[in-house]
């Protein structure tokens, strides 16, 4: 009989696994609604007066995801002010929801990860995890292999759909 082999420990794959590149930090929500006047308007001093009592030490080392529940028009500026204000505190900012400021965390994070170990290699993007990568990081991953890989496969080093090969 011959002995078992594990072929997927012996081949040439790597494997790119999105979640490494979360941080792991709670994502928190800051509605500005509460802040408008009558729940509709902006209302410069007033607005100020919000942000400068506002308790901006609470976001300490989350990312903070800023957004307006209320079907007001908010003027950019006001967005602004507070991610101003949130700039030294939290860990990052966006403008949107949890999902939003999830998207664009790891759009920056597989932009500016360095890719070269992975030239001319055997790629699987890993998925099937947490559920903390959004779709559009898939994408966004697979973009940035196609410059570097020889070949990208999805899923897991034992069950993986092919994708991409370089011609």
């Amino acid at each position: 009989m011959e002995p078992i082999v594990n072929r997927v420990a012996e081949s040439d794959l790597m494997v790119f696994n999105l979640e490494e590149l979360w941080d792991g930090k709670e994502v928190v929500e800051l509605d500005i609604a509460p802040w408008l006047y009558e729940g509709m308007i902006v209302r410069e001093k007033e607005f100020r007066e919000f942000v400068k009592d506002h308790p901006w030490t609470d976001y300490l080392d989350q990312h903070v995801a800023v957004f307006c529940s209320a079907d007001a028009i908010v003027p950019t500026w006001a967005f602004m002010l507070v991610a101003s204000k949130l700039e030294s505190i939290a860990t990052s900012v966006a403008l949107g929801q949890k999902a939003d400021l999830v998207k664009n965390y790891f759009s920056a994070r597989i932009a500016a990860t360095d890719l070269s170990e992975y030239k001319d290699s055997i790629v699987v993007i890993k998925g099937c995890g947490s559920g903390i990568v959004p779709r559009e990081a898939y994408v966004d991953a697979m973009n940035q292999m196609q410059g570097v890989a020889r070949k990208i496969m999805y899923g897991e080093p034992c069950s993986s759909v092919p994708l991409w090969r370089r011609k």
